[in-house]
């Protein structure tokens, strides 16, 4: 028979403030709070993320002015120091050894003073300075508990680096950290002991101690591994529950299963056949569209890979179903864009179809409105425009919503909500950005993705080439060579901060000092964010017709601009944009029998940006370059990913940690498996922490 344990643990006492903790008072807690720590639970989780061994061991009489020691030394006496300066406080100890006796010196740090008894040995690293020896670190010889500090640790020992901040010194971290590992005890430990065994993890608890004062490198490598795999299962453990609450509470969609006759017929029309990649995404999305369950996909893919075929496919399905579809798009430019694509695809098929943006006429606007509530128009693309309240649908089955990272919860939630009443749609959602696969599994794991890798056969390569200020020159001496053969070019002016006014302002010199230089015998066009959606238009259909020999643009034309007779294009500044986007600018050329190139002309001078783009010369795979940009750059710098909801993790890094959230995510379904549900009594430790730790704002919200 099992004993119960002599005392179980109480959990809840880790989520008390971190006023429990001596020596931490209110004004202490709220500088702590500062940098997102206002319990004990979150002071554990607070793990260093650096070790190193102390400065070497001397003797006080070795002591060398400005160099790091580390003495041990026992104190005689100590005192605070009056001081006029408010806030501020100096506590002073003499100190001695075998070799002397010197001042030590703590700033700010007035309790020290009231442990610093007379006969305590102590370790303290610092530096030796004028007025004496700064300590900035000091450890009880013999001591451990948690009145007394950390334990003293020998020179073979790892000593834990607690990351400070502007108002608290790593030292105080520490102290603070050591008091809460004397509360794990409390823990409950989250995921199932078999699985741990599987890993070869310590426990929770164990980890946690280990991570802030470990024995030696190898128990904080393995310490850290266990919390960071822990952060990530718990993370998919909430991304889960998400989908699976999601899809109980929404409401039923159109089963769009019938025979698809109009769907066939437009492929079978189709002058090209499709890639492989493509007919697997028909084949999944055909899948979600025959149930009731709403669809929640993305759908991403190389610059070329045909997505526009595959949603149009989507939208043509709702039709042969008696349902409408709608293409959301950010833009009025990529929207017009799509409409003229839509065009040529449906040509011929009987299928019409109708454009609605902020700039669309109020007469041909009223009469689209009626077609649509009626249901005599089955397919609509457009942007905002198609959110406002008098727009409303027949039978709205499918919304596919282009860029989707550019849009707000509730700009997806109206048009959701014109669904017909009692029914949700189903949503694909379209990216042109490929998504490395970590942050597939976190930012947009709320979501069932597919991805096309594969390009039209007959597609030629674009050569990109990496160029300085001083190459200028030489780069629009190739333009002109293009230009002087019938072809046209795009120019993109860098990326500005984050305004749009400045970026205009920098596109509209360009275009002049090119009319008046380089470009001065061919016809410039211009294109920026600040123009009206006519403007954009006009200046978009002059080009696409040939009027234009080069489109000067800013990153309005950074997806879904499509002219084929495009073969070249110059990006200035291109130090200041992400590879991803580098990688969608040069993809609008070359689109048709030409080939294409692109220039990126850079002032950069580090050494870091000069890889970076070096990459672009040798990389033509946009899903290796999403893989390469996120880890020259991290996560959180990756356009688009924060705004989807990526989580901050505490130990977790991606991508460094991208074959942990592998793992995370084979055990979770390992476990799902093996106990049928998350609502198991053995997996409720791991659901509870999920929820705490995560919460609903740990996943995106769709």
């Amino acid at each position: 028979m099992l004993q119960a344990p002599i005392r179980w643990p109480r959990p809840s006492l880790l989520d008390e403030p971190l006023t429990r903790l001596d020596g931490i008072g209110p004004k202490l807690a709220e500088a702590a709070a500062e940098a997102g720590v206002e319990t004990i639970f979150d002071l554990l989780w607070r793990v260093p993320r650096a070790y190193g061994e102390r400065p070497g061991q001397k003797l006080l009489g070795e002591l060398e002015k400005g160099a790091e020691a580390t003495v041990s030394v026992e104190v005689l006496r100590a005192r605070r120091v009056p001081v006029r300066k408010r806030g501020f406080s100096v506590v002073e100890a003499r100190v001695e050894d075998e070799s002397g006796s010197i001042k030590a010196v703590w700033f700010n740090q007035p309790w020290i003073a009231t442990m610093l008894a007379p006969g305590l040995r102590v370790i303290l690293e610092g530096r030796l300075e004028t007025k004496g020896f700064t300590v900035s670190q000091m450890e009880v010889v013999g001591g451990g508990s948690p009145r007394t500090g950390p334990p003293g640790l020998d020179s073979a020992a790892p000593v834990s680096r607690h990351p400070g901040t502007e108002a608290l010194r790593p030292a105080r971290w520490r102290r603070w950290a050591w008091q809460a590992c004397g509360m794990l005890g409390e823990l409950v430990e989250p995921v199932p002991a078999e699985l741990l065994a599987r890993h070869g993890f310590p426990g929770s608890a164990a980890a946690l101690k280990a991570a802030h004062f470990p024995e030696d490198e190898a128990d904080a490598e393995l310490a850290l591994r266990r919390l960071a795999w822990e952060e990530l299962l718990l993370h998919q453990v909430v991304i889960r529950r998400g989908r699976i609450e999601s899809r109980r509470r929404s409401k039923p969609a159109m089963k769009l299963d019938i025979e698809p006759e109009l769907t066939e017929e437009w492929l079978d029309s189709l002058p090209f056949r499709l890639t492989g990649a493509q007919s697997n995404a028909l084949g999944e999305i055909g899948a979600d569209l025959a149930g009731e369950v709403p669809m929640r996909r993305l759908l991403m893919g190389e610059v070329g890979s045909g997505k526009t075929v595959v949603a149009l496919w989507a939208m043509l399905r709702a039709v042969d179903a008696g349902g409408q579809s709608v293409l959301l798009a950010p833009t009025e430019v990529l929207a017009e864009q799509h409409a003229e694509t839509m065009s040529k695809l449906l040509d011929g098929s009987g299928a019409s179809f109708g454009l609605l943006t902020g700039s669309t006429p109020k007469a041909a606007r009223a009469e689209l409105l009626a077609r649509l509530s009626d249901g005599r128009a089955g397919l609509v693309v457009g942007t905002h425009a198609l959110l406002e309240p008098d727009v409303e649908f027949h039978r709205l089955a499918l919304c596919v919503i282009d860029e989707e990272h550019r849009f707000g919860v509730r700009q997806k939630s109206k048009l959701n909500n014109k669904a017909p009443k009692g029914h949700s749609t189903h949503v694909l959602n379209m990216t042109a950005t490929p998504i490395p696969r970590t942050l597939a599994l976190t930012a947009y794991g709320d979501l069932d993705v597919t991805a096309l890798r594969e390009l039209p056969k007959g597609r030629k390569p674009i050569v990109t080439r990496v160029a300085g200020p001083g190459d200028r020159g030489k780069v629009f001496e190739a333009v002109r060579r293009e230009l002087d053969a019938g072809r046209q070019a795009f120019v993109v002016c860098p990326l500005i901060e984050a305004s749009e006014s400045l970026e205009a302002k920098a596109a509209t010199e360009e275009a002049e000092r090119l009319r008046g230089g380089e470009l001065c015998d061919f016809e410039v066009g211009l294109v920026h964010g600040r123009m009206t959606g006519e403007q954009k238009a006009v200046a978009m259909e002059a080009f696409a017709d040939g009027r234009t020999d080069v489109l000067v643009a800013t990153t309005v034309v950074e997806v879904g601009i499509d002219v084929p007779n495009a073969t070249v294009i110059v990006v200035e500044g291109a130090e200041r944009f992400g590879l991803s986007q580098l990688h969608q600018l040069r993809g609008r050329v070359g689109r048709g029998e030409h080939g294409g190139h692109c220039y990126l002309v850079s002032e950069a001078k580090g050494e870091s940006a000069r890889r970076r783009l070096s990459t672009l010369e040798k990389e033509t795979d946009g899903f290796r370059l999403a893989d390469v940009d996120l880890e020259m750059r991290g996560e959180g710098e990756i356009s688009g990913t924060r705004q989807s909801g990526l989580p901050r993790f505490s130990v977790a890094r991606l991508p460094e940690d991208a074959e942990l959230l592998e793992s995370a995510r084979a055990d979770l379904e390992w476990m799902l498996a093996r106990y049928g549900s998350l609502d198991a009594p053995e997996l409720a430790p791991m659901a509870d922490l999920a929820g705490r730790r995560f919460g609903p704002e740990g996943i995106r919200q769709s």
